[in-house]
């Protein structure tokens, strides 16, 4: 017996297929071992700029392997990912961060400006970190705590995550918000596992 948490659908990967190829694109390819290295890397570089049970962090990035990452290790560490629209207005955008109560926001750096832009309406954001590969620190606002390769490779490769309530929340995300304010959207780990499940079973 155990609970139902998004940890537990990497198990058969790491048993079975640890050798396979994870591929983004013409950008990245990497094994399913590299995934696991990788995603305590960004549990434990996380936990280092306060991540923790119950925080929630948003994302905003282009569809990439980081999102892959950031699906399971944010989670992972007992916090909620916040997968942000981009497409929303930037009014809206503001919106749902606050509405989630996003401390933390993971950020492309073609988002910069507008994260920028909105920063004075989330009063609980208390740290950015940048994605990208190739700016300079000097060049980086001071508000930016990281980047998100560099803050990888200076955090630990083995991460020791906890068991907690399968009814916690793993994700959340907004609607478009046609008519009115975004509405929030949530799921549990126990929700997203058996969702995995059912559509395997009927694969």
């Amino acid at each position: 017996r155990y609970p139902l948490l998004l940890k537990q659908l990497l198990h058969s990967a790491r048993a079975a297929a640890a050798d396979q190829e994870i591929v983004y694109r013409d950008l990245k390819r990497y094994r399913y071992r590299e995934l696991d290295e990788r995603l305590a890397r960004l549990a434990n570089g996380l936990a280092a700029v306060g991540v923790d049970s119950g925080t929630t962090v948003a994302v905003l990035d282009w569809d990439s392997h980081r999102y892959l990452e950031c699906f399971f290790a944010i989670p992972m560490l007992g916090a909620v990912l916040q997968t942000v629209n981009i497409r929303l207005s930037s009014a809206q955008v503001a919106y749902t961060m606050q509405h989630a109560g996003a401390e933390v926001a993971l950020v492309h750096r073609d988002f910069l400006p507008l994260i920028s832009g909105i920063r004075s309406q989330l009063p609980r954001l208390r740290a950015v970190v940048v994605i990208d590969d190739f700016i300079a620190y000097a060049d980086r606002p001071e508000w930016v705590v990281a980047e998100y390769e560099q803050m990888l490779e200076a955090a630990a490769p083995v991460c020791e995550f906890e068991d907690f309530d399968e009814n916690a929340i793993a994700t959340t995300f907004y609607t478009t918000g046609t008519t009115g304010d975004p509405k929030a959207v949530c799921f549990s780990h126990r929700q997203l596992v058996l969702h995995t499940l059912a559509v395997m079973a009927a694969c």
